[in-house]
């Protein structure tokens, strides 16, 4: 099938865009990774400390004749998504045993919940805690000992970090390895019941924890489309996951197999063997333009428009907002997961999954097919899906055809013709809205505002009945510079109550909303933020903003808001407690939002992109 036409001509902006960033990132890969095995360079004293508690392959690693895997996790027993990665170093040093390998667990990063914090102080630390994960892993692979890296990761900032960190490291190799969903437990719209019930003041919080319990029930990721699950699709549209093992329950025996594989595989492309696969020659343009299509074509969540921008300056490529805006445009969307539908991920990998998805989208021109993975040349590998037989583990042709078309679509009859991303602009400045949730006839709001500075404010004006009314609630000074922009998904239960009265609603922000939101209609990561000089800081309660998602629109059309003065936040509450006063100089140092506000990587080619 020919190319898409915009598929081809947003690669090729990108391309051009990138050419100076992307040409030095590569000159620099390539010098590491002439310089051979890491592990030769050592002096006998480093080495003798790096193997002194490997017992008997102590010599195999002195001898350097055998590849060496660097394992950087992201386990802890808090996140359910995590809790399963306890057991993976064991299994991978017996796989690595096997195959004639050997494996090293090299460090870990830390990994908060997005789901515990939602609402919380620890949520102005969420966004930063990206990086952390980046300069962590960076840490971790500082040893230089390693042939190839296995990334141990799933949930929301997560995998952006490691992938941050793989591009840097991008001379080895790097195979992401997933844990999986956990099985499904109390539907994801029925959990959504219950709480916009207990904010309405309908059922007592004994009702609404029996729900959330029901809903996180077990080991694994949560089962709804957020941006964990976004980021396990990403991996494989990118081709960094072994294909199809993405949405494998934990503790399965097809779950243990893959993880052996991925193990396998990772020693197998070394520089040290016959088929090198450094991750710089995965990590190019067509694998982050395939992964944006993925983003659209399954509904994904709006926080990888943040972090995907961050990940790809790590490899030397400059994405913008437009590129995301335009291939949604041609994307159709083939998905209807939660938040989107009633399914879970669990009922879509069943229907067809990823494999089905990246058949339908590859017939039809719309994914790059001629891409580098872990897995081999060629993304049709991806259309494979793994089985567990009495000869072990292969990887056998998916069914070709949706197993359930509420769920998931063949690109002919999809359930929208674009992917539902639409980038709005206008004097309030640049943002993004994810549609695909939304009901086509919310996807313009004009309203009063009501102007708040936090989300407590926002919903103790709904429990005065304040909000009662056709309102764009403005949430402002929510963005990284301000106080890490942490997600606002406290407000879903609150607005959508209010939409659900009749009243036109819609929300504006320089903050974010998490991966589960989407039935509200809301402009996000606006930029420039209130306290970097956005006019957000100068709206005032009434003046009427008209947020056109069909036009693209973003605009304050009450007269003479800019002669405001800006209104100046106090801020010194966001400043210390629970960790925060650690993070000021991330506060200070970070990028913009249409940048991927970044720390690490946030200003890195700055000049070039502009």
């Amino acid at each position: 099938m020919k190319l898409n036409a915009t598929l081809d001509r947003v690669t090729d902006r990108i391309r051009e865009r990138s050419e100076k960033s992307r040409s030095d990132y590569l000159t620099r890969m390539r010098s590491a990774a002439e310089a051979g095995t890491a592990r030769a360079h050592l002096t006998c004293g480093n080495q003798a400390h790096a193997y002194a508690a490997m017992g008997d392959q102590q010599g195999a690693l002195a001898e350097g004749r055998v590849p060496n895997l660097g394992i950087v996790t992201a386990y802890n027993d808090m996140l359910s998504a995590h809790q399963p990665f306890e057991r993976f170093p064991d299994l991978m040093r017996e796989a690595a045993k096997q195959a004639g390998g050997t494996v090293q667990v090299a460090g870990g990063v830390p990994a908060m919940c997005d789901g515990v914090t939602q609402g919380q102080t620890g949520m102005e630390l969420s966004l930063f805690s990206r990086d952390v994960i980046a300069l962590a892993a960076g840490v971790a692979l500082s040893h230089n000992t390693f042939d190839a890296a296995a990334y141990l990761g799933v949930c929301d900032k997560i995998v952006p970090g490691l992938i941050i960190a793989a591009a840097t490291f991008g001379h080895i190799p790097a195979v992401f390895v997933p844990a999986g969903p956990m099985t499904s437990g109390l539907p994801n719209d029925e959990k959504a019941r219950v709480r916009q019930k207990f904010a309405a003041g309908e059922v007592g919080r004994d009702e609404l924890m029996k729900a959330e319990m029901a809903s996180y029930h077990g080991p694994g990721t949560c089962t709804f489309y957020g941006t964990a699950n976004s980021n396990q699709m990403l991996m494989e549209f990118m081709g960094l996951h072994l294909p199809g093992s993405s949405f494998v329950n934990p503790n399965t025996p097809l779950r243990d197999a893959l993880t052996r594989a991925a193990t396998e595989r990772a020693l197998s492309i070394t520089a040290l063997g016959n088929d090198f696969r450094p991750t710089y020659r995965v990590l190019d343009e067509k694998a982050f333009v395939n992964g944006i299509v993925g983003l659209m074509a399954t509904g994904g969540s709006t926080n990888l428009v943040l972090h995907l921008p961050a990940m790809a300056r790590a490899a030397g490529v400059l994405l913008d907002l437009e590129d995301f805006y335009e291939l949604s445009e041609v994307t159709p969307l083939l998905a209807k997961v939660y938040p989107n539908g009633l399914a879970d991920v669990n009922h879509f990998h069943a229907a067809g999954g990823l494999g089905y998805m990246i058949g339908q989208l590859l017939e039809d021109g719309l994914l790059h097919p001629d891409t580098t993975t872990i897995a081999g040349d060629g993304l049709d590998l991806y259309t494979k899906e793994p089985k567990l037989t009495d000869a072990g583990l292969d990887w056998a042709d998916g069914s070709g055809e949706t197993l359930n078309d509420k769920i998931l679509r063949p690109a002919t009859d999809p359930f929208q013709k674009t992917g539902g991303l639409k980038q709005l602009e206008g004097n309030l400045g640049r943002g993004v809205m994810k549609v695909s949730a939304v009901a086509p006839e919310r996807h313009v709001i004009e309203a009063p505002a009501r102007v708040f500075h936090d989300q407590a404010a926002v919903k103790d004006a709904f429990r005065k009945g304040d909000l009662d009314q056709d309102t764009i609630v403005v949430v402002r000074f929510q963005g990284p510079r301000a106080n890490g922009m942490p997600e606002l998904h406290g407000l879903t239960p609150v607005l959508s109550v209010l939409q659900e009265r009749g009243h036109k609603i819609a929300l504006v922000t320089d903050g974010r909303m998490s991966g589960a939101s989407g039935k509200v209609p809301s402009a996000i990561h606006v930029t420039p933020e209130a306290t970097e000089g956005g006019l957000m800081a100068k709206l005032q309660d009434g003046d009427v903003i008209r947020v056109d998602a069909t036009a693209g629109v973003l605009q304050v059309l009450t007269e003479g808001v800019q002669d405001r003065p800006a209104a100046t936040p106090d801020l010194n509450g966001n400043q210390f407690g629970l960790g925060r006063e650690l993070f000021e100089v991330f506060r200070r140092n970070v990028g913009s939002a249409d940048n991927g506000a970044g720390v690490v990587v946030g200003h890195r080619y700055v000049e070039a992109a502009e």
